[in-house]
């Protein structure tokens, strides 16, 4: 599936091929294949690291609502 998924961008791309190919050459890259495959797991790499950020900012946040929950239970003048 990964390697229909790059032959498809490959054919998608039309004037932006030779671009590709010279930006891919300036990387390193042997093709165009090896290119996308590297950068579609970047991408995915990028993605998972932000779930897990947000992860954390949720029970950050979390933790602080009921931090704030707590000192306001524990006077009753206030």
């Amino acid at each position: 599936m990964n390697n229909q998924n790059i032959s498809d961008i490959i054919a998608n791309l039309k004037g932006r091929r030779s671009y590709e190919e010279k930006k891919a050459a300036k990387l390193g890259f042997n093709s165009l294949q090896d290119y996308f495959e590297d950068k579609i797991k970047k991408e995915e790499k990028e993605i998972k690291e932000k779930e897990i950020l947000l992860k954390k900012i949720a029970v950050q946040k979390e933790f602080l609502k009921n931090e704030k929950l707590k000192k306001k239970k524990s006077c009753s003048c206030c």
